[in-house]
């Protein structure tokens, strides 16, 4: 007994036989990722986005946590800032920062 293809499979067909940069999109997606910014850039990153956040948060919890064990204010403010600077602040000043770097990147056909 024979089963006629269904619509499903002859359309993973028709893409499998399709060129593969056959569209400008198509094209763009397999183009080379540009190199991860190095060590030295995000510990840079990684600073700006934990000092203005310790600052501030010290100055936040001094007038509750003056009788605080100092560990206690440690980790009461690192379990602020810690999840703030992963979550929100480095990952906008990583976007940022390759934003600046594209700008910066000499363009192809500049002569450069």
């Amino acid at each position: 007994m024979t089963t006629a293809p269904t619509p499903v499979v002859e359309a993973a067909a028709s893409e499998a036989a399709a060129p593969a940069a056959a569209t400008p999109a198509a094209a763009a997606a397999h183009a080379p990722l540009p190199a991860p910014p190095s060590v030295h850039v995000r510990a840079v990153i990684t600073w700006l986005a934990i000092f203005p956040l310790v600052a501030v948060g010290m100055l936040l919890i001094a007038p509750i946590a003056e009788s605080w064990h100092p560990v206690l204010r440690a980790f009461v403010l690192t379990l602020v800032v810690v999840p703030l600077a992963v979550y929100l602040v480095v990952p906008q000043l990583m976007r940022a920062y390759g934003a600046l770097r594209r700008r910066r990147a000499p363009r192809s056909g500049d002569g450069a």
